[in-house]
């Protein structure tokens, strides 16, 4: 996506960054607070999701990428929203399935590697593999997986598209480093009203889900990042986004002992099995240079496939002239 050349004076970049974060979680805390009101709590891992809990998740998702869209617009004042959030295609569309086949393959790989771990430590009570009935629940997992796909963007536009790209550009001050943690951090955060309710913990009080979810937001971001680095487009980072919320949750559950009770914080992504695959995959994205935007500058014609990242009074991250990713790790 191509910014201006020209850098945000500091006040209005300033201003843009409150106003998304105001209006992200202000709209998180607005579609929870029936659910807030009316005292629910989420026991059971295995417990399904109501209607009124599903409109109030659906409602919440859609406020990052509403969120950016005003800060765009307004506080920016750019009339290039889809450039600006990187909502396209990846291109050609040989690179474009390759890239979302990548944003089902790798999330895939981290959970049976998590629910690997998990079995081999005794965290995860393993049910066995129903061989028979495998591909027909895997085609229903992803059939729900894409329906669910919209609300995703709605996430995906507003951390990938619109926060992590204006933390990054301000490398002078922040450092690539602390624009992935204080990404994954605000991510985390974000989802306090839900870590209230027991959403991704069920059963566990506030001083144990919050930080559970500040490791895990931390360690999953880079991963979402990375999968739209190389692709140039928000599309395989909301994929994989997707996959982990939904396929990956529903993983733990289907290769489990249907009667065993299921601990989020002992087994899967959102657990500490989980946590050591991120990690490791993580410092392996990291070592090879593949979370450094610049990994992904190729000569080529003027459409760049990260934002021109410049520092104030310093020279750009990413020359525009030059950028274009070429989707290649």
């Amino acid at each position: 996506m191509i910014l201006s050349t020209e850098p945000l004076p500091t006040a209005r970049r300033r201003r843009s960054l409150l106003l998304y974060l105001g209006l992200a979680y202000a709209g998180m805390w607005l579609a929870m607070s029936p659910l807030l009101a009316g005292g629910f709590q989420r026991g059971d891992a295995r417990q399904d999701t109501g209607a009124l809990e599903q409109t109030c998740i659906s409602a919440a998702m859609l406020a990052p990428a509403l969120a950016a869209l005003v800060a765009v617009r307004w506080a920016e004042r750019s009339g290039r929203v889809r450039e600006t959030l990187a909502l396209r295609w990846p291109r050609p569309w040989g690179r474009a399935v390759s890239a979302c086949l990548a944003a089902f393959a790798v999330p895939a790989g981290l959970t049976v590697a998590a629910l690997t771990i998990g079995t081999l430590a005794g965290s995860y009570p393993f049910g066995g593999v129903h061989w028979s009935g495998l591909g027909a629940w895997a085609a229903a997992a992803a059939g729900q997986m894409l329906l669910s796909l919209p609300l995703f963007f709605g996430e995906e536009l507003g951390w990938q598209g619109y926060l992590f790209p204006r933390l990054a550009r301000d490398g002078g001050r922040l450092g690539l480093v602390g624009a992935y943690l204080v990404t994954g951090t605000a991510f985390a955060l974000w989802h306090l009203p839900t870590l209230l309710m027991g959403g991704q913990y069920p059963g566990r009080p506030w001083y144990v889900s919050v930080p559970a979810m500040l490791v895990s937001c931390v360690l999953i971001l880079p991963v979402f990042t990375w999968l739209r680095l190389r692709s140039g487009s928000v599309v395989p980072a909301v994929i994989g986004h997707a996959f982990i919320s939904s396929v990956s949750v529903v993983m733990v559950k289907e290769f489990a002992d249907p009667a065993a009770t299921l601990d989020p914080l002992h087994m899967g992504i959102n657990g500490w099995p989980g946590w050591i695959v991120l990690a490791a995959f993580v410092a392996f994205l990291t070592v090879t240079g593949r979370l450094r935007p610049s990994s992904y500058v190729r000569p080529g014609p003027v459409r760049a496939a990260w934002p021109v990242l410049r520092r104030t009074g310093g020279p750009a991250l990413d020359e525009p002239a030059r950028g274009v990713s070429d989707g290649s790790p």
